[in-house]
């Protein structure tokens, strides 16, 4: 029998969290299948079985922290046997004899063992694990409801959404039928108001690293906003021609490849935005690459991967990265190499319908923009008459011991300038 250890999964991390087993104790396992999904302070991670055998032991219960190189689980290498199975399996030959000897002799109605036909959950039940997809769990969880008080109708006791939706109008039927009771009714709002205390769940994973480094960042680096409009009329009927071409290629174009393209092309008159001050705060960084960061909304929590070298790439290259990059981020599944090494970084709140923002510095970048929804405004032409146009609004924030008013306002414009007149990028591109 061996002890699977849980080994080395980022830089500097030494713990994590058990997100969801994928496998229970006396399962077959072959090697290379996934069996658990783990949290790190940076991303989800899912681990693999080494080799083939069968799974004797969980040592770390879903939802618990398992250190790095402590046993995470112990599993039985597929043809081999653990020393002494011939005594052991003499010694079980004679307790089972000496048991069923034991069994004749009780009553009949003590030997009946209880019933496990389907519609129980403890077909699956091993290691307190029922079987239920992850949509049903976070259904349950919405619910305050425990999965082992749900007789499940799939295979193996497997809890299916309808299960759960019947398990609820039960328990309401049962509960209004008691309510119509006066006095029912009276301790019912007694006790709900005595018990009305809010969920707890611990912080841990990626909101826990975003919490600690948010506070760092905005406690220690004065921040300096800067909120402008862009017209981006032009860029989006550009977009529009170009959608065509770039799904012929299989890629889905969207504004933010643009954004970022137009942001590197900024950098190269206002290199300062780009670079970092160092640790001790007597040293500027600047840095001749642009990894441009953009925060993406993920189930286990916000994630800014960045794309690298944006200056160096094309459209169709800027869009496939951040295809990837968002898949990936919203899966929670991103490469630590993504997350490194980022010098700027947007936050298209937009997409999510806000329009205004005051954004916190991506520590230790010098500068974060939030992009506003696009809408659909009046404004005046050179001639002074009023016309349709697609205005963005966008917020920047910059590190203002380095930057000043006037360096963000020159970097913002020349960025501006290649968004309100998307076709002047091209006299940029090498």
């Amino acid at each position: 029998m061996s002890d699977f250890l849980l080994p080395d999964i980022g830089e500097g991390i030494v713990e994590c969290e058990v997100v969801e087993w994928r496998v229970a104790e006396g399962d077959q396992i072959e090697e290379d299948q996934p069996i658990v999904e783990v949290m790190t302070d940076k991303a989800l991670v899912e681990i693999t079985a080494p080799e083939a055998g069968v799974v004797t032991k969980l040592y770390v219960a879903q939802g618990q922290i398992a250190k790095v190189h402590a046993p995470l689980y112990a599993y039985q290498v597929e043809g081999e046997s653990p020393a002494g199975d011939q005594a052991n399996n003499k010694n079980s030959e004679a307790e089972s004899e000496a048991a069923q000897s034991a069994a004749s002799e009780r009553p009949k109605a003590q030997t009946a063992e209880p019933s496990t036909s389907k519609g129980t959950p403890a077909a699956g039940a091993l290691y307190n694990k029922v079987p239920a997809s992850p949509a049903v769990r976070r259904l349950v969880r919405e619910h305050s409801l425990q999965l082992t008080e749900i007789a499940g109708s799939g295979k193996d006791g497997r809890v299916l959404k309808e299960d759960v939706l019947a398990h609820l109008d039960q328990a309401s039927s049962s509960s209004q039928t008691a309510l119509n009771n006066p006095a029912v009714k009276k301790t019912a709002v007694k006790n709900q108001a005595e018990t009305q205390a809010p969920r707890v769940e611990p912080l841990r994973g990626v909101r826990a690293v975003m919490a600690k480094r948010m506070v760092e960042a905005a406690s220690t680096i004065p921040h300096f906003h800067y909120g402008e409009e862009i017209d981006v009329t032009a860029l989006l009927a550009l977009r529009e021609r170009l959608k065509p071409v770039a799904e012929a290629q299989g890629e889905r174009l969207t504004l933010m490849p643009f954004f970022m393209k137009a942001m590197a092309l900024a950098v190269a008159e206002e290199p300062i935005v780009n670079a970092q001050l160092n640790a001790a705060g007597n040293e500027l960084h600047y840095y001749p690459h642009c990894n441009i960061g953009m925060a993406v909304d993920s189930k286990a929590g916000l994630m800014v991967p960045n794309v690298k070298n944006v200056e160096r790439l094309t459209l169709l290259e800027i869009a496939r990265e951040v295809g990837r990059l968002t898949t990936s981020a919203r899966e929670g599944r991103v490469d630590q190499a993504d997350l490194k090494g980022g010098t700027i970084s947007i936050s298209n709140i937009g997409a999510l319908g806000g329009t205004y923002a005051a954004p916190i510095i991506n520590a230790p970048e010098a500068a974060i923009v939030a992009i506003g929804k696009t809408q659909w405004l009046p404004r005046f032409d050179e001639q002074g008459a009023v016309q349709r146009r697609a205005i963005m609004t966008i917020t920047w924030a910059g590190d203002h011991r380095f930057i000043d008013g006037g360096t963000i306002a020159r970097f913002c414009n020349a960025w501006k300038g290649f968004l309100e007149a998307p076709e002047t990028m091209l006299l940029h591109l090498g």
